[in-house]
């Protein structure tokens, strides 16, 4: 399994470019971030290209799927960041299902599909995958629509376009349903990146109840070629946890 380091989990705010050089000092070669917004985006490029370090993934500008109201503002969003993805050298975008409207579930899942329809000529033209993300709103996002990763897929299979994607958060789907290595081996052709955190808690994987040595371990055994990004608070300093983590975990 391939790690990947969510920048801010364990950065913060702090300077993007040093945060890449001390993820890639402890032999990680992939990370992933969040608002691309507040970045130089020409300094991270500069700085991934330097170290060897590939930013694979960021977050659109919206996540409201649910709201018919936001589908301009949600489609214009999807050509930004794409816009800022190349730029980057990032090939895929991260967005979440958007808020329980309150709107019958047929009538708010119907609106996603429509949004994603619309997206997919974008997604197309700047080769760039949109990753849908079912999150538990048990613990974490009380209020989302989306949080089953069976919908997600389901979503993902009437969309039709090898563009749109889940990532599958083992960390969520752990408290939201569990079936872990059945539900990603039954849709892994849909799931285009995976993250995780220990559960529960979200701090450190070896911390939680899952067994993260043999998930990963199984994932490989099923042919998953993509990478599972490091998303958790550690409880010991960041640079600590990596190192720790990498060396439970890494290849």
């Amino acid at each position: 399994m391939r790690l990947c380091v969510a920048i801010p989990c364990f950065f913060g705010n702090n300077d993007f470019p040093n945060s890449l050089r001390r993820a890639r000092a402890l032999g990680y070669d992939a990370a992933e971030t969040y608002d691309w917004k507040s970045l130089d985006l020409d300094a991270v490029r500069a700085t991934c290209d330097e170290i060897g370090m590939e930013l694979l993934s960021i977050c659109t500008t919206d996540f409201r799927l649910t709201v018919p109201e936001a589908r301009a503002d949600y489609i214009a969003g999807v050509r930004e960041s794409c816009e800022a993805a190349v730029k980057l050298g990032v090939k895929r975008l991260i967005t979440q299902g958007g808020p329980d409207t309150g709107a019958p579930r047929d009538a708010q899942r119907a609106c996603m599909v429509e949004t994603l329809n619309a997206c997919k000529p974008i997604l197309e033209e700047y080769g760039i995958t949109l990753m849908l993300e079912p999150l538990n709103t048990t613990v974490n996002h009380p209020g989302v629509y989306l949080a089953t990763s069976p919908e997600a897929f389901d979503i993902c299979r009437e969309v039709d376009s090898p563009y749109v994607k889940v990532i599958y958060d083992i960390y969520h789907q752990q408290i939201t349903e569990g079936n872990i290595l059945r539900n990603v081996k039954n849709n892994l052709d849909l799931i285009a990146h995976m993250h995780s955190a220990g559960s529960n808690g979200r701090n450190e994987l070896w911390l939680g109840e899952n067994d993260y040595g043999y998930i990963f371990a199984e994932i490989d055994k099923m042919g998953y070629t993509g990478a599972c990004g490091l998303e958790y608070s550690p409880t010991l300093p960041a640079e600590e946890s990596l190192r720790l983590a990498m060396e439970r975990y890494g290849k």
